[in-house]
């Protein structure tokens, strides 16, 4: 397995971004980035323990908690909105297991979506990609999940390896509790290289490029009676959100 290196700044993230199509930003730069601090996070993580069940999901599975709302982040204005509620909508090309239909998730609470972390976290990163890829606005869509073990096996990606349809992607890692698994796995698009780790760092975020990557995680398994993996996932697409 390929070692991975820890960028301690910035401009690295940046560089490995735009060289290898994916990036990790770990939390000891994200922390004083932001600002913000571990108090500060896990008041935010707390949420995440009032996740609603994932009702489209078509393996069957009992296993995935989740929330979704959508936000656009002028780039030359530097303000970021919340859209009203919509749906979630990915085409089968990029999804084959849940594209095609619009998947109707609960909102993040105002609480959530307006506390000062949260706002943050989308302004900075959508400042940061279009550092990276200069575009007039990003149309940000914010998934909140939690996958957990309750059926003996939980799946973070039941679709397996795929692209999101987006330009970039952010997986953040909240949390991983009573678990074993959950190993991350990215891969060029158009070619055989690929690195595989563990984000266990809380609020350690990968950064995908996704018309260059693939990505996807492991099933997770219990250690004991029962675990759990909470992510945030943000993905930054031009142009506008994906829909029929």
């Amino acid at each position: 397995m390929r070692t991975i290196a820890t960028p301690t700044n910035l401009g690295e993230v940046s560089s490995s971004l735009t060289s290898e199509g994916w990036a990790l930003l770990p939390t000891t730069l994200l922390y004083p980035w932001l600002p913000a601090d571990a108090a500060q996070a896990e008041a935010l993580h707390a949420s995440w323990n009032e996740l609603p069940p994932d009702t489209h999901l078509r393996d069957g599975g009992h296993y995935r908690f989740r929330r979704h709302s959508c936000f656009v982040y002028d780039t030359a204005a530097q303000t970021l909105t919340q859209t009203p509620h919509r749906a979630h909508w990915q085409p089968v090309t990029y999804n084959a297991l849940h594209g095609g239909f619009e998947r109707w998730f609960e909102p993040v609470p105002d609480g959530i979506a307006q506390h000062p972390m949260w706002r943050a976290l989308l302004r900075k990163l959508g400042g940061f990609l279009a550092g990276v890829k200069p575009v007039p606005a990003w149309y940000i869509e914010a998934h909140q999940f939690r996958v957990d073990t309750t059926g003996g096996i939980g799946r973070p990606t039941p679709e397996g390896a795929h692209r999101d349809g987006v330009d970039f992607v952010a997986v953040i890692m909240l949390g991983r509790h009573g678990i074993k698994g959950g190993e991350t796995r990215v891969f060029e698009a158009d070619g055989p290289q690929g690195v595989r780790f563990t984000l266990d760092q809380p609020w350690s975020t990968l950064l995908l490029d996704d018309e260059r990557v693939i990505h996807e995680s492991t099933p997770i398994q219990p250690l004991g009676e029962h675990g759990w993996r909470d992510t945030l996932v943000l993905t930054f697409r031009q142009g506008g959100f994906q829909g029929p």
